[in-house]
Formats: C-alpha cells, structure tokens, sequence
C-alpha cells in the first residue's frame, strides 16, 4: 500500500503551540509527525523542527532526535553551557524516555529488556541486528494495554540508537504498527469492528498512516540540578486510534 502521499507535514505550524515547557535554559515541545528534527539532505528541505526554532531563538540547539514519522517530546537547549549538560547526561544515559508504541499481536511485557547490538545498514534507510559490528543497544518494554490483536507498550530505551525501539520490538516478534521496514502490518477499522461495511469502490485506508510509536515523557536535570520533567498528548492521529481500539477491541 502507497501511503506517501498522507506522510506530509502540516501546512501551517505555528512553533510557540508546539512548546509544552521552557525556562531560561531548555525548550520543550511536542514534534508533530512528519516533521523533520534536523533539516533534510534531498526531498523537501523547507521545514524542520530546527529551522522553526531558529525563528525564535538565534542560538538553539537541538539535544537528540525523533524519526520524522515519531511524534512526541523533544528537548532543545537555548545555550552552549545547556546544551552541554544536556548532553553529557545522554552520554551517561542518565536522561529517561519514555516512548508509547502500538504493535502487532497480543503481549504480556512486564520490564523485558532487549540488549542486542545495532548496526546501520549501508543505505542508511534503516538498521540490523549485528552482534559483531554493532552497537550497543538496551530498550526495556512493559505492556499498558492489550487489544484483541493489538498491544499499547510503554518503551524505556536505555541507549538512543537510530530505529532501536522497531528493530527490539521486531526481535519480540511485536512490530510496530504501520511500520513496513521492520515487519509492522497496517490497521484498519474492518480488522477490529464487527459488522465493517466497505463500499466496493472504495478503497479502505489504515487507521494511521505512519508508523505508531510516541515519546510521551522525559526526564532529565536542569543547570543547578533540578529535574525537569514534561510530557507530550498524543497528537490527533495517535489519539484517534487509540480511541477506536479502546471503542471496538477491548
């Protein structure tokens, strides 16, 4: 199924209701899908969470990345002296995420980590399991609901590699909803409601059009040492699903 042409940015983005939290420091914001942490090499280069804060603060830096399909929290510092402490607690792995993601199947997670090296492949589209040349990786999973065919996870990665959490949750056997490139299968509303009536000439689209996977929550220290926590709603798309599975298959 050609999904591309529903995989586009929105139009019109105003960045100040992006922000959920900021103080001298660090910026906070809730990333809409579809758009670019970083601004992209080829394809469409006009929009990125970056060039957008930029607008409004001459000096931000982006602390990590989300895929441009992941939605959720994602922190910006707005000074050098920031930024670097931002990052050496990523470097210690003392910064906690928590991502939502919606899978495949009927699991049973209660803290399962996957500790399995990741390499990137040479195209660069995506990532292996390696356990010669990769890298280290740690994500650990609990369930927060369960579907008829379908689990909600809480996602806690210990390590921040490219696409760690689809390709751990491959290795479960629980791909990502809407996720191709790691096995994830698309979700329709004739999978989970009764009675499902499609018109012949139409032709029925999945609930979401990318790949289901949310961060929600951070939590990290602030420059004297404070913690600094926030969390990102689920956008619309992430929203709705949920609110069909919740409707016709709990």
């Amino acid at each position: 199924m050609e999904l591309s042409k529903y995989k586009k940015a929105p139009k019109n983005i105003n960045f100040e209701d992006l922000i959920v939290f900021q103080n001298d420091d660090y910026l906070l914001i809730n990333k809409p899908p579809f758009v670019s942490s970083l601004p992209e090499r080829t394809g469409d280069r006009s929009l990125s969470i970056l060039k957008l804060a930029k607008e409004h603060f001459e000096d931000i830096q982006l602390c990590h990345r989300l895929d441009k399909e992941t939605s959720g929290i994602l922190l910006l510092a707005k000074n050098p002296e920031a930024y670097r402490n931002a990052s050496m607690q990523f470097e210690h792995r003392e910064i906690k995420k928590e991502y939502h993601a919606l899978v495949n199947g009927v699991h049973d997670l209660e803290s399962i980590s996957v500790f399995l090296p990741i390499a990137i492949l040479k195209d660069k589209t995506g990532v292996k399991i390696d356990r010669k040349r990769g890298k280290i990786a740690e994500t650990v999973f609990f369930t927060e609901k369960k579907y008829n065919q379908h689990t909600l996870l809480r996602c806690y990665p210990v390590t921040g590699r490219m696409h760690q959490i689809r390709v751990h949750l491959l290795c479960l056997d629980a791909p990502i909803v809407c996720d191709p490139t790691y096995n994830g299968e698309y979700i329709f509303l004739s999978n989970i409601k009764r009675k499902f009536n499609l018109k012949e000439s139409d032709e029925e689209l999945p609930l979401i059009k990318r790949v289901a996977l949310h961060a929600k929550k951070i939590s990290f220290k602030g420059l004297n040492g404070e913690v600094i926590e926030a969390e990102a709603p689920y956008p619309k798309d992430f929203e709705v699903l949920i609110k069909q599975l919740d409707k016709f298959s709990s």
